[in-house]
C-alpha cells in the first residue's frame, strides 16, 4: 500500500478574495487539529469542538457596539448619547453631561447609604404588654449583720477574729463581757470551715421572721431556701431550688404579693472593732429581686430596708432584648462554666471571681461555687478581700462580662411609712414580748407586689438592615438613571458577549497566523475523504505559483484524480 502525502501552503495575499469565496477545502483546513510538533493533524469531527469559536466566523457576527447596546438598554438617557453613523453633536454632549451628573448623584447617595449601613446603628423599641399571669420573682434577704454575738464562743472569736477586724488586745475585754471562763480553743485541725461557722452563727430565719403572707395565704421559713452571699447566711423566697413550683401572681396591687414582718435583732450585732470588707455600719436587711435562673449579687445589686418603717416595693417585670455584634455587644453564645448553666452578668461575675480566687489564693469564699476549700479568716483578710477589691477597680479589665442578649429584670418604686404608730407600739410590744423601743429599733415590714399585671419589653433593633440598604439603592437608581436590577443583568450580559467575541477572534487570528507559517500536512486519504474530486476540480482561489500549475485544470487535479 502506497501512502502519498502532500504539503499545501497558504498565503495571505488574497485575503479579500478568500473572504468572499470559501471553498470546501478551506473549510476543511480550518477544522484540522494540529499536533504539538506541527507535523500532522486530525480532522475535527465533533460538533462541540467547533461550537465555541467557529460560530463566531460561520454565524452572523453579533453587533456589540455601544450605540446598539444603549439603544435597547433600560438606562434612561444613554440612548441619546450614542448614535450610529453620526458625529458627536451638541445635543449628545448635553445629554452626556446630564447623564453623568445623574450617575454622580446616584453614586453619592449610594456611598452615603453604605456608610450609614456600616455604622450598624440600632434603635430601642419600648412596649408594654398585658399578661394573664406573671411569674413572681425570687426575693433574697440578708441581714446586714453577719454573726450573732450570743452564739459566738471564745474559740469562734479566736478563729473569726481576722474576719471581724479584731485583734488580741480587743478580745480580752470581750471575753470578760461574754464570760468564756478561760475557754481554750481546740486544735486547728478540728476547727470547722468558715461556711459551717457562718451557717451556725448567722441570723436564723425562724427567729427573724415574725409574719409572712403571700397572696393572702400564710407562709413561713419552709418557703425560703438558704443561700450564702458576701453578707453570710441569707434566704431566698420562691427560689425554685427546693423542688417546688414557681409561684405566679394573677393580680396586681398591694395584698397580691409577699408581705413580711422581720426582726433584725440589733441586740445581736457585733461591736465594730475595725473596718474590713465584711464590716457593716448599717442596721436592717438587704433585698434583691431577681429571676430564678440568676444567682443573687446582693452586695452590689440589692437595696436596703430600714427598721422602724413599712417599705412598699412596687415592681414591674422588664424583658430586655439586646443585639449581638456588630449592632450591639451582647453575648449570644452559651455560658462556658462548670457552675452555671444560664448566662447572666451576675453568674459571669461570680464564675470569674471564683476562678481568680482559686488561682491566686487557693481557696474560695463562702458564696462561691465549686469544690475548692473555703478561705480561712486569715485568707479572707490577707488575700481574698484584696483580690476582690482589685477586680472591681475602675480600670481593671478582669471579669468584665458582656450583657446577655435576653434578660429579665425588675424595675422598682419604693415608698415608706413609719412603724409602729403610737397606737400600735404597745400592742406589738405585748404581742412579741418586747419593749416599745425594741419594736421601733428592730421591726420592719416589707410588702413586694406587682404594680399591674403587665410587663415591659425593651428591645434593640437594627436601625438600618440590608433590606433597607438594597431598597434605598434601588430607589436612588430608579430616580436618577431609571435603572433596576434587570439593568445590571443587561450590562453583565453585554460584557459577556463582548469578552466572548474578543477572545474568540483573538484565538482565530493566532491559529491562522500559525497555520500560514508552517502549512498543513494532510494524508491523501484525508484529502479524498473530506475534499471530493468534484469539489476540488472547481477553480481554486489560491495563487497558482503555490502548487504545480496546469492550465485548464484545478490546482489539485494531479494529486487527487
Amino acid at each position: 500500500m502506497v501512502r502519498i502525502t502532500c504539503t499545501i501552503s497558504f498565503s495571505t495575499d488574497d485575503e479579500s478574495v478568500r473572504g468572499s469565496r470559501k471553498d470546501s477545502f478551506d473549510d476543511h483546513y480550518k477544522r484540522v487539529v494540529w499536533s504539538k510538533d506541527g507535523d500532522h493533524g486530525r480532522y475535527k469531527e465533533d460538533p462541540d469542538e467547533l461550537e465555541a469559536c467557529d460560530g463566531v466566523e460561520d454565524e452572523e457576527v453579533p453587533d456589540i457596539s455601544l450605540p446598539t447596546f444603549f439603544d435597547g438598554c433600560s438606562v434612561h438617557g444613554a440612548n441619546h448619547i450614542f448614535a450610529e453613523d453620526k458625529k458627536f453633536s451638541v445635543r449628545q454632549g448635553l445629554w452626556a453631561v446630564v447623564f453623568l451628573m445623574a450617575v454622580s448623584m446616584f453614586l453619592v447617595q449610594v456611598l452615603d447609604r453604605v456608610i450609614y449601613y456600616l455604622q450598624y446603628d440600632h434603635v430601642t423599641m419600648l412596649d408594654e404588654r398585658n399578661a394573664k399571669n406573671i411569674t413572681y420573682p425570687a426575693i433574697t434577704l440578708c441581714n446586714y449583720n453577719m454573726i450573732r454575738r450570743s452564739q459566738l464562743s471564745y474559740s469562734d472569736l479566736l478563729f473569726m477574729g481576722p474576719l471581724l477586724g479584731g485583734n488580741a488586745s480587743l478580745w480580752s475585754p470581750l471575753s470578760r463581757v461574754l464570760d468564756f471562763n478561760h475557754f481554750l480553743p481546740p486544735p486547728r485541725e478540728s476547727q470547722p470551715s468558715t461556711r459551717q461557722l457562718l451557717d451556725r452563727l448567722g441570723h436564723q430565719l425562724e427567729e427573724m421572721l415574725l409574719y409572712c403572707r403571700f397572696q393572702g395565704q400564710m407562709c413561713g421559713p419552709r418557703n425560703f431556701s438558704t443561700i450564702f452571699t458576701r453578707y453570710g447566711k441569707c434566704y431566698t423566697f420562691n427560689s425554685g431550688l427546693d423542688g417546688r413550683d414557681l409561684l405566679i401572681t394573677m393580680k396586681g396591687g398591694m395584698g397580691n404579693g409577699l408581705e413580711l414582718m422581720l426582726d433584725i435583732q440589733q441586740d445581736e450585732y457585733l461591736p465594730v472593732w475595725g473596718e474590713t470588707d465584711e464590716t457593716s455600719f448599717e442596721a436592717g436587711i438587704k433585698v434583691q429581686l431577681h429571676t430564678q435562673d440568676e444567682p443573687p449579687f446582693i452586695d452590689q445589686l440589692g437595696f436596703g430596708v430600714a427598721p422602724g418603717f413599712q417599705t412598699f416595693v412596687s415592681c414591674q417585670e422588664q424583658r430586655l432584648t439586646f443585639l449581638p455584634p456588630p449592632w450591639g455587644d451582647c453575648k449570644s453564645s452559651a455560658m462556658d462554666s462548670d457552675f452555671f448553666s444560664t448566662y447572666s452578668i451576675t453568674a459571669c461575675r461570680i464564675d470569674c471571681e471564683t476562678r481568680y480566687l482559686v488561682e491566686n489564693c487557693n481557696c474560695r469564699m463562702v458564696h462561691m461555687p465549686g469544690d475548692a476549700p473555703y478561705c480561712t479568716p486569715e485568707q479572707y483578710k490577707e488575700c481574698a478581700d484584696p483580690a476582690l477589691d482589685f477586680l472591681v477597680e475602675r480600670d481593671n479589665t478582669f471579669c468584665v462580662c458582656d450583657t446577655p442578649c435576653n434578660t429579665t429584670r425588675y424595675s422598682k418604686e419604693l415608698s415608706f411609712v413609719k412603724i409602729p404608730s403610737k397606737a400600735s407600739a404597745k400592742y406589738l410590744a405585748k404581742k412579741y414580748n418586747k419593749t416599745e423601743q425594741y419594736i421601733a429599733d428592730n421591726i420592719l415590714v416589707l410588702d413586694i407586689f406587682f404594680e399591674a399585671l403587665n410587663y415591659e419589653t425593651i428591645e434593640q433593633k437594627a436601625a438600618y438592615e440590608l433590606a433597607g440598604l438594597l431598597g434605598d439603592i434601588g430607589g436612588q437608581m430608579g430616580l436618577f438613571i431609571g435603572a433596576s436590577i434587570l439593568t445590571i443583568l443587561e450590562l453583565f450580559d453585554y460584557l459577556y458577549e463582548v469578552i466572548k467575541f474578543k477572545l474568540c477572534r483573538c484565538t482565530n487570528k493566532k491559529q491562522r497566523a500559525n497555520n500560514n507559517e508552517r502549512g498543513a500536512v494532510l494524508s491523501l486519504d484525508d484529502v479524498k475523504h473530506h475534499a471530493p474530486c468534484d469539489n476540488l476540480r472547481t477553480p481554486s482561489t489560491y495563487p497558482g505559483n503555490m502548487l504545480p500549475h496546469h492550465p485548464g485544470q484545478g490546482n489539485f487535479e494531479d494529486f487527487t484524480c
